[in-house]
């Protein structure tokens, strides 16, 4: 089984963000019930027009452009026919002839070793109804149908799982941060089909495709499992012949659904009642400007900054805490980025919350950060601070009052401490002269527990060991 080579090209379906559907008017949200979110043209009805949606068309040229497609200034759109019930006109509007970008590519990294994942194409189209089964019937549910797609398609480029994976996951990261889509494979925002072959030489074997994978870790698993069936069907002498199937995540097995549809079987033909239109140079250059900074750029920058390893691939993974990051990086980035992929990432997956479920304010990170600069907070009381602050919100000085965590740092009331710790604790003196260390610690301990833990840590230890030195004994 050794000899076999894996060759995987995949589609990938992603839902754009946008506020109406591709053609029609109608609010894009799963929010509200079945069937909530429709009107004519999403139900086919007699007499109804598409009209092109032209903010999907501008996510579309964003996603072309982060995937460093030429894009096709002068476009049309395609009727795809077939006949699904979750396709109520009996065909569905997409772009076969003048896809909005061709030729791109997506760097991806497995291993530590940099590889170019080629785009044969990535056009737009419509999403169908969703399709709701039960085991004697069936329900459509139409708020899915019309919500404008993207359809991205390799080149045969993959030969592992572990590519497989990492490209989806690169394509993930750059439409997320880009505000393309926001690539749920839970909730069907973005969808998967993998097209899977195998051969001992470097011609391609017959491929088949397994459709609807729902989430990346399985898209491994189908292929792996796609692949060990196809040799073994090799192996005794049967042949692969081109076919759909769906993966079983119970089984980890690829399932027979049909046989592989030709491109001819779909009678592609110009979609008549939307004309051919163009994007203009300058309509692209916009585009172009609206792309944010993206992960790899942030990921250089965190490392010129000293953020360690660990807590950049935490920060871009949770987008939410890299914009807040972005925002609040400039006071101290080592120090925050601590204490957002610590403190706050904790409390927010521990509360089941996103981001902008909490009140943590920039100002309140600005002015934790100087207080711990200042020795003004210790570590322990920010991990007091912090939960409240993101529950209630607030200013982190008045907050502060409230919770006695004011630190004393005027060296003459220190001294006092220090002095009244001392006469108590003579014992403790002679340890010190005696070499004893731990002793220093019990005394620091004394005058902080004297001082209801508000004394300058830093200015006691300053101060006790002077006064120590000092100290005779008689």
């Amino acid at each position: 089984m050794n000899n076999y080579q894996k060759t995987i090209g995949i589609e990938v379906h992603c839902e754009l963000k946008t506020k109406t559907k591709m053609f029609s008017d109608t609010l894009n949200s799963y929010e509200g019930s079945e069937n909530s979110h429709i009107n004519g043209i999403d139900l086919a009805y007699p007499g109804s027009l598409p009209l092109v949606n032209l903010g999907a068309v501008k996510l579309a040229c964003k996603a072309a452009l982060l995937l460093h497609c030429t894009i096709n200034k002068t476009m049309s759109f395609d009727r795809k026919n077939y006949f699904y019930p979750d396709l109520p006109k009996g065909y569905q509007i997409t772009q076969a002839r003048t896809p909005i970008g061709v030729n791109g590519y997506v760097m991806i990294e497995v291993e530590g070793t940099l590889k170019k994942i080629r785009i044969h194409d990535i056009h737009m189209e419509e999403d169908t109804a969703k399709s709701i089964h039960q085991v004697d019937k069936s329900y459509l549910d139409f708020n899915r149908s019309g919500v404008p797609l993207i359809e991205i398609v390799t080149e045969p480029d993959m030969h592992t799982e572990e590519e497989a994976m990492a490209y989806l996951n690169k394509l993930r990261e750059l439409f997320v941060y880009a505000d393309i889509s926001d690539c749920k494979m839970e909730e069907g925002s973005m969808r998967c089909d993998v097209n899977v072959s195998v051969s001992k030489n470097d011609s391609l074997g017959v491929r088949t495709e397994t459709k609807n994978i729902g989430s990346i870790s399985s898209v491994g698993k189908a292929i792996k499992a796609e692949s060990i069936r196809q040799i073994e069907v090799l192996e005794n002498g049967g042949k692969i012949v081109e076919e759909t199937r769906r993966f079983d995540e119970k089984d980890e097995r690829t399932i027979l659904m049909r046989v592989k549809e030709t491109g001819n079987d779909y009678r592609y033909f110009p979609e008549p009642n939307i004309p051919e239109f163009t994007l203009t140079d300058e309509e692209i250059e916009e585009v172009r400007l609206t792309i944010p900074k993206m992960p790899d750029e942030l990921r250089e920058e965190y490392r010129s900054l000293q953020v360690n390893e660990n807590n950049i691939k935490t920060l871009i993974q949770h987008r939410d805490l890299c914009s807040f990051f972005e925002e609040v990086k400039e006071y101290d980035p080592v120090m925050t980025s601590n204490l957002l992929t610590g403190d706050v990432l904790m409390y927010l997956n521990k509360n089941n919350l996103s981001f902008k479920d909490i009140k943590l304010t920039k100002e309140n990170m600005k002015d934790i950060v100087a207080k711990v600069q200042k020795q003004e907070l210790s570590s322990k009381q920010v991990k007091q601070l912090l939960p409240i602050l993101m529950e209630k919100g607030g200013d982190v000085s008045t907050l502060m009052n409230e919770l006695g965590m004011v630190q004393i740092s005027d060296d003459q009331v220190l001294q006092q401490l220090v002095d009244q710790v001392i006469q108590e604790n003579p014992s403790s003196v002679e340890d010190f002269k005696n070499g004893k260390d731990r002793a220093v610690k019990y005394l620091m301990g004394q005058i902080m527990k004297a001082s209801k833990g508000q004394a300058n840590p830093v200015s006691v230890n300053r101060l006790l060991l002077d006064t120590l030195k000092r100290t005779n004994l008689n």
